[in-house]
């Protein structure tokens, strides 16, 4: 792999060379075509641990993708692609699986919380440094609630408003994940829970003045109750948070800027 300096910009393929961009660079990255065909790592003994690593790939993406549909939406404050990252961290909860055979070890989120447990969706302004206030809470499994408390917000202190929009709201979202694991008789992935696996809940506060005090103040979000029967220990209540700059519309009435926000993983039970 290579990165393309100078004046020259462009994507697609040219002669054996792929080139493309990356969500988060400006950079154009090339990189040359070749390697075994498809047939030979399919069938060819050398192949085999290639497969293997392949399949228990397809455990990770399946989870990394839906795990932001936890989020509640809140992935779209994100200023660089999530999915590859959560891929990773998929990638090594599946590692601590000691019990399961290579190429169908489970991906056991539920024994690993921590690994996403503070995940920031920011790299340039994490959600800490722009919200500058701490919030508490409290998670009620049994329930699948959760109650955040907003402390007083002094606007000119406690907000870093970048782009100094006149206006900003708070976003909570409530959501669950299932562990993943291998099935036999689909040669394959599922969640074990699956009607739990990547849904939500989303509270969005009013559009605040950027020039204001916020007094202390709670959020609430309620996950549907009858899908407290479903839970099981292998299914984590994920809690994330954010806040969303705005702006006056056509119409005077007030919209979200894109990528003007953040937001965060504040806990995982």
């Amino acid at each position: 792999m290579a990165i393309v300096k100078g004046v020259l910009q462009l994507s697609g393929s040219v002669k054996g060379m792929s080139f493309y961009t990356v969500q988060g660079s400006d950079q154009v990255i090339m990189r040359t075509k070749g390697g075994a065909n498809k047939n030979k790592i399919a069938k060819a003994p050398e192949f085999e641990g290639l497969r293997k690593q392949q399949k228990e790939w397809s455990g990770c993406t399946k989870f990394g993708s839906i795990v932001r549909f936890a989020f509640g939406g809140l992935h779209r404050l994100a200023d660089f692609n999530l999915t590859p990252v959560l891929n990773g961290i998929a990638k090594n909860i599946q590692k601590n699986d000691a019990t399961g055979e290579i190429g169908q070890r489970s991906v056991l989120f539920s024994q690993n919380k921590e690994m996403l447990s503070g995940f920031n969706f920011n790299r340039n302004y994490p959600f800490n440094t722009v919200l500058r206030v701490s919030p508490t809470w409290q998670i009620d499994r049994t329930l699948l609630q959760a109650i955040i408390t907003i402390p007083t917000i002094q606007t000119e202190t406690d907000v870093l408003n970048i782009q100094r929009l006149p206006y900003f709201r708070l976003i909570v979202a409530l959501g669950t994940v299932s562990d993943v694991q291998y099935d036999a008789n689909l040669n394959g992935y599922k969640p074990i829970v699956m009607d739990l696996h990547g849904i939500s809940k989303t509270v969005t506060s009013e559009w605040y003045s950027a020039q204001s005090v916020v007094q202390e103040h709670q959020i609430t979000v309620q996950l549907d109750r009858n899908d407290v029967e479903l839970l099981i220990d292998s299914v984590s209540v994920v809690l994330s948070m954010g806040i969303e700059f705005g702006t006056a519309g056509y119409t005077n009435e007030i919209v979200a800027v894109k990528h003007a926000g953040c937001g965060r993983v504040l806990a995982i039970r």
